[in-house]
């Protein structure tokens, strides 16, 4: 499966959304959306463009998304 490139400049903000359920997944995942400021499903944040927001996401990738 390809990988999305996300902006590497930081600074910008990033928009994420949740597509998946964190039923059934392992706690350390539903901590990570938690961090990410999501629990539901659709909802979106817009983030700083920091590494530790792009290591959450490249985390749970089945469970998120990056709208452009």
């Amino acid at each position: 499966m390809a990988e999305k490139k996300l902006p590497e400049f930081e600074g910008e903000t990033i928009t994420v959304e949740q597509i998946g359920s964190p039923i059934r997944c392992p706690k350390d995942q539903r901590a990570t959306l938690k961090g990410l400021g999501l629990g539901r499903m659709h909802r979106r944040r817009t983030l700083k463009n920091t590494r530790a927001v792009r290591g959450m996401i490249a985390k749970i990738p089945h469970l998120v998304r990056v709208v452009e």
